[in-house]
């Protein structure tokens, strides 16, 4: 009886498996192309009472300055790593075991929209090993256009804001395509901590980031590497 019982356990958890593994690779393919319904931080913030605004976009439709901004402020190496920024990584490991009170990210776009597209927010070493995972597969499969364009669409830019057509209208009553560098700098910034990090009314962190951004968007504007994104 025992055994008949575990052999029955081990063929569902082999069907899961199996299910899942096929799920997951249907997904990826799947989000070359189309942008994903709903995400799970979409589905957390609606239940915990935060609310969902979002708007999809295509890449063309999404202003020069938007895109650059998110780079200069989360991932100045985009354009050139596969899907991790090894030197920010150590930077932030050492500066963690200095100060375990403030506690840094180095996470690139690519890792941000494994997590936001295909995962959850949380930092169990177990969800963090699928972050890589998912990192792998996304910078194999789709091209940095893409992985941009979904960040862009999918990241949470204010308390249930996600993506920045939904937050160019929230904050500056436009759309996406007509953002200044300031305005796109200024989204860029609240970025880290999107509940806490206020865009309008206009928070210190904010205020004192958003012109640093600026200065490196005009410094990395020349890049070819970046220009060949951008387009």
């Amino acid at each position: 009886m025992a055994v008949n019982t575990i052999t029955k356990a081990w063929r569902i958890i082999r069907k899961l498996v199996v299910f899942l593994f096929v799920l997951h690779l249907f997904l990826l393919i799947l989000y070359k192309w189309f942008n994903p319904p709903i995400t799970i931080t979409q589905i957390s913030n609606l239940i915990g009472g935060h609310g969902l605004k979002r708007d999809y976009v295509a890449y063309q439709q999404i202003s020069v300055n938007a895109k650059l901004a998110v780079i200069a402020s989360e991932d100045q190496l985009f354009a050139e790593h596969n899907g991790f920024d090894f030197i920010s990584i150590e930077k932030a490991i050492k500066h963690n075991e200095k100060h375990p009170n403030r506690v840094r990210g180095a996470s690139t776009i690519s890792q941000q929209v494994a997590k936001n597209v295909f995962l959850w927010q949380g930092g169990s070493w177990f969800r963090k090993g699928l972050e890589v995972y998912f990192t792998f597969m996304i910078e194999l499969l789709y091209s940095k256009q893409r992985i941009l364009e979904l960040y862009l669409n999918v990241a949470e830019m204010g308390e249930g804001i996600f993506g920045i057509e939904s937050a160019s209208r929230a904050y500056f009553n436009k759309p996406a395509s007509k953002l200044s560098e300031a305005e796109a700098a200024k989204i860029a910034a609240c970025l880290p901590n999107p509940k806490l990090y206020k865009v309008k009314p206009m928070g210190k962190w904010v205020a004192r980031r958003f012109p640093w951004i600026m200065r490196q968007m005009n410094q990395l504007e020349g890049d070819p590497e970046i220009q060949s994104v951008l387009k």
